[in-house]
């Protein structure tokens, strides 16, 4: 930048310098600051999904046992999330499955959804004894 001299011989920069220098310092800032909010935003994201499989993790191990689990609809609430459960045959084609077999598979399908409203569905097979005909 050009330094000016007045009549008293003081240097110093013009307004105009000072303002592109104010201007461009301002631009700056507002980019970090961009940066900054994306970084929390994907950041508060993270741990919603952290969280939604934590709560997923704690409900898919309190399904009951093997041999318990029976076909239905279940659904409640675990720390503010909500939940739902449904457990089906899993539609097979009979040749697919051995008549040997001493096991029937079942679907459990479980949504889950954040107080704040993302959600997640998984769904899973269970594979369960045969009930003695």
């Amino acid at each position: 930048m050009s330094r000016r001299s007045c009549s008293r011989g003081i240097a110093g920069f013009t307004l105009i310098e000072a303002l592109v220098a104010l201007a461009i310092v301002a631009a700056v800032l507002s980019s970090i600051g961009a940066v900054i909010a994306t970084t929390v935003k994907g950041t508060r994201s993270i741990d919603q999904r952290l969280a939604l499989a934590g709560a997923a993790e704690t409900l898919l191990a309190a399904l009951p046992a093997r041999n318990l689990l029976k076909p239905g609809r279940q659904s409640g609430e675990l720390a503010g999330h909500r939940w739902r459960i449904d457990v089906a045959p899993l539609n097979v084609a009979a040749q697919d499955v051995p008549q040997t077999s001493p096991f029937v598979p079942l679907a459990v399908n479980m949504r889950l959804q954040a107080p704040g409203g993302p959600a997640i569905q998984l769904t899973t097979v269970r594979l369960v004894p045969k009930v003695a005909e």
